[in-house]
């Protein structure tokens, strides 16, 4: 376990700091392009802008699973590495904000989560859900094999775990998927971001509704694929020590 924690420490610090990191990012964008301040409806940035804050969530979903792959010595180590890396780095962005901007007003604002296909968004509370428990999971597969288990996720813990991710992503992908789909956008994403008609339409969009029945199946479902985890491989390991 000590080497367990060896590697937590300098990974959650370096999660931590490019929090911290992503949201001075943050704060230099806000300046610059919503003085006075982020909401609904939202005032589109210029395209040019929005090309390169891709590129930005590219290069730091990479950063993050090169922290990851670092870190882990077999593949589900390295997943669960990068798993704790994005929690961390998600949880303590908002920290950041919150400290530097005063921002979010609460747990239930509303954000853009993500904007890779489409913006992702949902109120802040969702995805520091979604990251204390990611960094739960890759707790309970780094314990395990810290301890010598070899950990595999059966069929029934996968399909459980998958099907939960998909609800939760539904929940974060729903409001642009709608409009995307009512309003006959079809086309591809550039093509989007070129498109007038849907310019428009998105920048007088305001989110009203967030779907918390379906996200608490999601979540429930990974919960309960989790508890099979553990007293799975809680079995396993007593067998293993008794042989």
């Amino acid at each position: 376990m000590s080497r367990l924690r060896n590697k937590l420490i300098p990974l959650a610090a370096f999660a931590v700091a490019f929090g911290f990191l992503e949201a001075i990012v943050v704060v230099y964008l806000r300046e610059l392009y919503y003085p006075g301040g982020f909401a609904f409806p939202m005032k589109l940035i210029p395209h040019k802008i929005y090309f390169v804050e891709i590129i930005r969530e590219i290069t730091t979903i990479i950063m993050l699973v090169s922290a990851g792959v670092l870190a882990g010595r077999t593949r589900i180590q390295k997943f669960s590495y990068f798993l704790i890396a994005f929690a961390l780095w998600d949880i303590f962005y908002y920290v950041a904000l919150k400290l530097f901007l005063d921002w979010p007003e609460s747990f239930l604002t509303w954000d853009i989560l993500f904007l890779i296909p489409v913006p992702w968004l949902g109120p802040v509370l969702a995805p520091v859900i979604c990251s204390v428990g990611m960094i739960l999971f890759a707790l309970l597969i780094l314990y395990f094999e810290e301890k010598g288990i070899n950990v595999k996720l059966n069929g029934r813990e996968l399909s459980l775990t998958l099907a939960g991710i998909f609800l939760i992503l539904a929940t974060f992908l729903w409001d642009y998927a709608s409009l995307i789909i009512a309003n006959g956008f079809l086309s591809g994403f550039f093509s989007l971001m070129n498109n007038k008609k849907f310019l428009d339409i998105t920048s007088h969009y305001v989110p009203s509704f967030y779907n918390w029945y379906l996200f608490a199946v999601g979540v429930l479902l990974i919960s309960v694929a989790m508890w099979g985890i553990f007293f799975r491989l809680k079995g396993n390991m007593k067998q293993q020590n008794s042989n």
